[in-house]
């Protein structure tokens, strides 16, 4: 678990504590089932279902105080969206895979499929918030009860569970969520003299200098923002999801009003205290030792 994760500050948002990680509920999940792969973070390769070998008897990392240091960024970024203590705690209910051995190769499964369903709700909830979306919140709230519903099958019937039909049909109305809080966003920018700019899906935007592009209502959705300039800059109404934010410089910029931020895209970037945050996330506590 990293040092973010570890992070004393409040959750803000209360509407989303369920959806923080709570590594003390949980039996090291993301430390076992996942990939690691040297280019991504990591050190080193691991396979999946292999216990990392800082993992600890009780399931606590034994060197999450030193995790950037070490080159270990792609722990120091991960969030489960409170997928950890969900299935350690409900679907499995508190059995943990050491003791159950039988149960850790599906334990591991159902982590994968609970992290995708954890995600999900993590931007139903938000867009349930956005006043551009009012037209469409009664549709958003039933997709939300219905991927809650999905969270609390069993884990043979989540093994079971086609996860890509469901994105599917939550990414359609997270699309017009976007559209709708975008073009308010960008009638806006009449009045603004910045340069405006249009961007597609998935848009290559590493190191790119972007302070003088006005980007508020950009659809950055699974841009590549990795090194990007972003200092200083206004992103209300910005469209997030599967962004790529490694190593984006972000200090002073304004995130206060974008949409589908998360809090793994914030800790793999960088930041400072003059960076406006929206309330459902916290500032990385690695922010306070960054360098220009």
């Amino acid at each position: 678990m990293s040092e973010d994760h570890q992070n004393s500050a409040p959750f803000p948002d209360k509407s989303r504590l369920n959806l923080r990680a709570d590594c003390e509920n949980c039996f090291g999940l993301c430390c076992v089932a996942l990939y690691f792969s040297a280019s991504e973070g990591f050190p080193i390769d691991k396979d999946a279902g292999q216990p990392c070998l800082n993992l600890q008897p009780d399931f606590r990392c034994c060197v999450h105080k030193s995790l950037r240091e070490r080159g270990l960024k792609g722990c120091n970024a991960f969030d489960c969206f409170g997928t950890g203590q969900k299935v350690s705690q409900v679907s499995f209910g508190g059995h943990n895979w050491r003791k159950v051995p039988e149960s850790a190769n599906q334990m591991f499964q159902v982590f994968l499929i609970m992290r995708e369903l954890h995600e999900l709700l993590w931007y139903l909830t938000e867009a349930l918030t956005l006043q551009p979306a009012g037209p469409i919140h009664g549709a958003l709230s039933s997709m939300l009860d219905e991927t809650e519903r999905l969270t609390h099958k069993s884990p043979d019937s989540l093994m079971e569970l086609d996860v890509a039909v469901h994105r599917a049909e939550v990414n359609t109305l997270l699309l017009k969520t976007s559209e709708l809080v975008r073009a308010e966003a960008r009638r806006e920018q009449k009045a603004h003299s910045g340069r405006q700019k249009a961007f597609g899906r998935g848009a290559s935007l590493i190191a790119a200098d972007l302070r003088r592009i006005d980007l508020r209502g950009a659809n950055l959705r699974g841009a590549y923002l990795i090194a990007a300039d972003l200092r200083g800059t206004d992103l209300s109404g910005s469209d997030f999801i599967g962004a790529d934010f490694r190593d984006a410089d972000i200090r002073g910029a304004d995130l206060t009003k974008s949409i589908f931020l998360t809090q793994a895209q914030l800790n793999s970037a960088n930041g400072d205290t003059g960076t406006k945050l929206p309330p459902s996330l916290i500032r990385p506590a690695h922010w306070g030792i960054f360098k220009e």
